[in-house]
């Protein structure tokens, strides 16, 4: 994983600055909200120190150097409310009016290319997610508990999968110790064999859909039958979820053993998201985790606020699902 860059506290400031120029709200108008964001860019209004580092990841994301990256000191809004956790989408409606943080969210997926991507069926179908704890879900394997992820692909069981992930660290305490784990397709696939590599292709699997899925539509119980890898060297999986479909051949289940004894092998990066970190990591072409490390006060850690965007590979990625478009907004897909 790069550590790209680290904002001065001016340049920080500068963009924040810049992100308080857009007057259109991300949740009630989104399509407004996008439309500002590029007018930035149009007008030349974007700092320098942004570009440049945009254009490094892109760079990297080209040439295969790297599939994560990290910035440190981003710019956040100055008065971010302290969350309810029975219902935080909610309480972040009514107590934050201040965007800084989505602005900035959607101005680096707009300078590296990625258009955001959302889901009509979860959080109001918003481009921006929180990260929390939600009190019902606790327990659960789910990115809205208060415990660790096996390492997986988000939105496994879907059809519209995200090419990329975008996380920025809204609230990190700093004395609970949570890291985010992350393994390349490239590297995973470097640790298998020829075989198991072709068996992995076929559509011998299937993955349960999350817990917050099944809460949003009941239909929803276990993925069509598809293949653990495919293209180059892209991954669809969740460790101790995804499984063989019945009636597969044997070699099936030898392949997915030998797939979890590869994981366990295969060269992996963390980071400790703060408080002000932006991460940024391919959804499809690896595998990330959450990693407790060391928790003092399990009440503070589940306060731990991260805000997430989605992104498609580019435009003409997006554009494969133009027909899915719910209510007309590009990007946002139903399930």
């Amino acid at each position: 994983m790069r550590l790209s860059y680290v904002f001065t506290d001016n340049e920080r400031e500068e963009l924040r600055a810049t992100a308080r120029t857009v007057r259109a709200h991300p949740y009630q108008d989104p399509l407004a909200f996008s439309r500002e964001i590029a007018a930035l860019v149009d007008r030349s209004a974007v700092p320098p120190a942004l570009l440049a580092v945009t254009r490094q990841v892109r760079a990297d994301r080209e040439s295969g150097r790297s599939y994560a990256h990290a910035l440190r000191n981003c710019p956040l809004d100055e008065d971010l409310p302290l969350l309810d956790q029975d219902d935080p989408l909610a309480d972040k409606y009514a107590r934050k009016t201040t965007f800084v943080a989505e602005a900035f969210l959607q101005l680096f997926g707009h300078l590296v290319g990625t258009p955001l991507l959302a889901y009509g069926t979860r959080f109001n179908g918003d481009f921006f997610i929180d990260v929390i704890a939600i009190n019902r879900y606790r327990g659960k394997q789910t990115g809205y508990s208060d415990g660790e992820l096996a390492f997986h692909n988000d939105r496994t069981a879907h059809q519209v999968r995200a090419d990329f992930i975008t996380l920025l660290g809204m609230r990190c305490p700093d004395t609970e110790v949570t890291y985010t784990g992350f393994v390349s397709g490239p590297n995973l696939l470097s640790m298998l064999g020829e075989r198991d590599r072709h068996t992995l292709r076929q559509p011998y699997f299937h993955t349960p859909f999350d817990v917050l899925s099944r809460d949003q539509n009941t239909a929803l119980t276990v993925s069509d039958n598809h293949p653990i890898l495919y293209d180059e060297h892209s991954v669809r999986y969740v460790d101790t979820h995804t499984t063989v479909s019945p009636d597969t051949p044997p070699e099936a289940k030898d392949a997915l053993i030998a797939l979890k004894n590869a994981l366990v092998r295969a060269e992996k990066v963390r980071h400790r998201i703060r408080t002000g970190d932006l991460l940024t990591f391919a959804n499809q072409e690896g595998l990330h985790n959450r990693e407790h490390l060391e928790i003092n006060d399990p009440d503070l850690a589940r306060t731990r606020w991260l805000l997430k965007t989605y992104g498609f590979r580019d435009r003409a990625s997006a554009d494969r699902y133009a027909d899915r478009w719910v209510g007309g907004v590009p990007g946002r897909v139903g399930d």
